[in-house]
């Protein structure tokens, strides 16, 4: 994950390192997806997630691109 201040400095990285744009996360988006994702790591139950398990969570944040399910 990289943060930048504006769209423009990613396109300008992007061309500078010759990479493909990505999904772009607003810091509320970000937020709302580390909750999800990390809220039960440290319990003695936790043992990793399904395909489907995060597919489920990525559509619970709002994160519904293809990107998103590679």
């Amino acid at each position: 994950m990289l943060i930048f201040q504006s769209e423009g400095l990613i396109d300008q990285w992007c061309k500078r390192n010759n990479q493909q744009r990505g999904e772009i996360l607003s810091v509320a988006q970000v937020w709302q997806l580390s909750k999800l994702w990390y809220h039960n790591r440290l319990s003695e139950e936790f043992h990793g997630r399904s395909n489907d398990q995060a597919a489920a969570i990525f559509r619970q944040a709002g994160l519904t691109s293809s990107f998103w399910y590679v």
